[in-house]
């Protein structure tokens, strides 16, 4: 029994099955033809026979079957297999299926009374009419018999650890997770109940499942159903309905899980074992930013781009939008060699005819940049090679400096040398009023940009980024580690808030901005409204199926050195303008003396390689938005002391000992 239960519940169409229902249509066929004629005579075979018909007719009317059997057989099976009859998967065979069968059917009852006349023999007229229909339920019966025997042996025989499940959605998606829901023994859920808001769907059953109600009912239903899990299935909803939704969902402890978009169903992707959980993308509330393909498949066509810290989050996905357009050369530029590696082996897969150079390097090297572009002229290209964490940088000013700052000179003039068409700076909107050396050290890349757009060919530009959900050191991946560690999840501030997009659309900006581009330009996304970092952390463990206190605690740690509570996109004196896409917006660059400014420049690039103490009073200097966190910077200052006096004092006890022991 087991071993035809696993067989059923395989859904393979395999050689035994086809042979089966190849039989089956044989003698459905010829059963046809009887019952036909049968049916006709009033189901009286005895007025066939006394009739008189048999002295009219040589052979009669059952003559006349038993001697066009063999050729009513062939064209109907030949018909039956040029309309796929045999090789469709009936696990899943829907209305589309049914008008196959009754097209089959009437192609097939035409042929057989084309055989009859052609062959010179009679037989009464509803006599045909009668096969159709035979055939057809015939034929229908042993099809569709098999998802009665495959629901008969596979229902109730769910797991153990069976899960309550509710479904948001009464459309086509629903239905197919029903389907597969009630009949997969892989997939423990037992629907108990249905939301939509369409009043019109209230009170009727899918599938023996009733719809409640609309989303009002979402918590009364969790607590009368005991649910354990929730299943969004609203593929072509609006982002900000599915938050929405989701919103509700969150005021119960139930995991939340969503199904593919629509245009998955579409090509066939989707399948229930496709449902993804819940992402906090999900609920940020408004569309991707889409760009002009068009345009920019033409920006970068033929032509030669370079990616610095090409193995990073923004970095790869750059190298990936780029590798899919056809560029006649891509550089991967990276210090770290196992992401050059990571991407350079995913775009070998993906796009084997691109022609691509994966060069590890720093971008503080001046010789190795300018041998770089000497070598390949790029026309294009992305800087996003950076040093990026906060409290790290706010340590080691003068790395941050070296890196970010003159990182960006070098590759910047090389640009202007070699005469690079379009230069993109990744920046941050850590840049604009800064606190920390990271977005201090950004906002002087934007001036050094700036400075050299005015008296160069390249169009230089810069472009302002929020967090990045997902990236690399990015809270998410943090929070998400920290749940399953089982907690506690740590924010710095209750009130601290942050603007957050995805990579792609990160990337999308960067992309969009340099086809913009005329040189000068700061590109701000319009990223929505800012992000509650304690909800965000709260709705990350209510999606991980978690309640908050309960499970998983969060604990408030503190900012630490160079965090503010909240990012700005604009600095007092920038304005916006409009760009094509509603999304994208330019800032008002800021004048500044640019003589002066690449004569600290100098100051600032001695002093960073003297590893000098007094690093963070000097970039006051240059970005007068910096403002320094004068108690960060003496606790900062005081822990420096510390370590110093305890370092002097272990030297002076380990000499103290190796003399007396000499």
């Amino acid at each position: 029994m087991n071993r035809v239960k696993d067989y059923i519940e395989s859904g393979k169409l395999s050689v035994l099955y086809r042979v089966i229902l190849l039989l089956w249509d044989i003698a459905a066929v010829f059963l046809s033809s009887v019952l036909a004629l049968y049916l006709r005579y009033n189901m009286n075979w005895s007025s066939t026979l006394a009739s008189g018909i048999e002295k009219s007719y040589p052979r009669g009317y059952m003559g006349t079957i038993e001697d066009l059997a063999v050729p009513t057989v062939l064209i109907t099976i030949a018909i039956f297999a040029f309309l796929r009859m045999y090789n469709s998967l009936w696990r899943y065979a829907s209305t589309r299926e049914v008008i196959n069968i009754i097209v089959s059917c009437v192609f097939a009852g035409l042929a057989h009374y084309l055989v009859v006349s052609g062959t010179y023999h009679r037989m009464p007229r509803t006599y045909f009419v009668f096969f159709i229909i035979l055939l057809f339920l015939l034929t229908f019966a042993v099809r569709f018999s098999y998802r009665l025997v495959r629901f008969l042996f596979t229902a109730g025989t769910h797991g153990k650890g069976v899960r309550n499940t509710m479904i948001i959605g009464a459309g086509e998606a629903c239905n197919i997770v029903i389907t597969e829901l009630q009949m997969s023994q892989r997939l423990d859920s037992r629907i108990c109940c249905i939301i939509d808001d369409n009043k019109a769907k209230h009170g009727l059953y899918i599938k023996g499942i009733k719809v409640i109600g609309g989303r009002s009912h979402i918590e009364s239903c969790v607590k009368k159903y005991d649910i354990d899990e929730i299943i969004l299935a609203m593929p072509s909803a609006s982002k900000k309905e599915v938050k929405e939704i989701l919103d509700v969902c969150q005021n119960t402890d139930c995991e939340l899980k969503i199904l593919p978009g629509v245009y998955q169903f579409v090509t066939g992707e989707a399948r229930v074992e496709k449902i993804r959980k819940v992402e906090i993308e999900d609920l940020l509330g408004r569309e991707p930013v889409r760009i002009n393909l068009d345009s920019f498949i033409n920006y970068v066509s033929n032509k030669v781009v370079l990616i610095t810290g090409g193995g990073g989050s923004i970095g790869s996905e750059l190298c990936r939008q780029i590798a899919a357009n056809r560029p006649k050369t891509l550089i991967i530029l990276d210090i770290y060699e196992n992401n050059a590696y990571d991407i350079q082996q995913e775009l070998i897969r993906k796009y084997p005819n691109l022609h691509l150079e994966v060069l590890i390097g720093s971008v503080r090297n001046t010789n190795r940049i300018d041998s770089i572009f000497k070598e390949y002229r790029p026309d294009v290209v992305y800087h996003a090679a950076a040093h990026k964490h906060v409290p790290l940088m706010e340590s080691s000013p003068n790395e941050a400096i070296k890196n970010n700052v003159f990182g960006t000179y070098h590759v910047a003039l090389a640009a202007d040398k070699y005469r690079t068409k379009k230069f993109v700076l990744i920046s941050t909107d850590k840049a604009v009023n800064p606190t920390n050396i990271m977005g201090a050290s950004k906002r002087i890349c934007e001036m050094i940009v700036q400075g050299l757009n005015r008296n160069s060919d390249t169009e230089f530009v810069a472009v302002r980024f929020g967090n990045v959900l997902g990236s690399n050191g990015s809270v998410i991946p943090l929070f998400k580690k920290q749940i399953a560690e089982g907690g506690p999840v740590t924010v710095t501030h209750p009130e601290i808030i942050r603007y957050f997009m995805t990579i792609p659309e990160a990337v999308s900006l960067v992309i969009q901005a340099g086809v913009y581009a005329k040189g000068g330009e700061i590109f701000v996304l319009d990223m929505g409204a800012p992000v509650s970092i304690a909800e965000l952390a709260e709705k990350l463990i209510q999606l991980s199926g978690y309640s908050v206190g309960t499970d998983i605690e969060i604990k408030y740690t503190g900012l630490r050195p160079g965090e503010k509570l909240y990012e700005e996109i604009l600095m007092d004196e920038e304005g916006l303008t409009d760009t094509e896409n509603e999304m994208i917006h330019i800032g008002k660059p800021i004048e500044f003396d640019e003589e002066e400014f690449f004569e600290i420049l100098g100051e600032l690039y001695q002093c960073a390689y003297e590893e000098t103490h007094n690093m963070k009073e000097l970039i006051a200097k240059i970005v007068p938005t910096y403002k320094i966190n004068v108690e960060n910077e003496k606790k900062h200052k005081k822990t420096l002391e510390i370590k110093t006096n305890n370092f002097y004092s272990k030297r002076m006890d380990s000499e103290k000992y190796l003399e007396g022991n000499i």
